[in-house]
């Protein structure tokens, strides 16, 4: 099992681009590691970071080692930081568990 659990890689819109390197540098080194039926835990607190790039950079970076994924479970943070309806930055964290098969 390898756990992915950065600090925020973009902390203001700006920074987004830079993050989305970041993200898949740190994906692409922890895929090359993981073992087939290993677990890859990986996660994003940078709210400038939707949830469907997110995924979509692990695609590609399973894509760049040649790992075949499952998505095991799309993980979110929990009730003990609550999400507002009306202020969308408190939805921060993303993740997901995927699987090597």
């Amino acid at each position: 099992m390898i756990v992915l659990d950065p600090p925020s890689f973009a902390r203001s819109r700006s920074a987004l681009d830079a993050a989305v390197r970041g993200y898949k540098e740190i994906n692409l080194r922890a895929l090359r590691l993981l073992e087939r039926g290993g677990t890859l835990l990986t996660f994003s607190c940078s709210h400038h970071l939707s949830e469907a790039l997110f995924e979509e950079i692990c695609r590609d970076a399973a894509a760049d080692a040649g790992v075949q994924l499952r998505i095991v479970d799309r993980l979110s943070q929990s009730s003990d930081h609550p999400v507002l309806l009306t202020v969308p930055e408190t939805r921060y964290l993303k993740g997901l568990q995927l699987e090597a098969i």
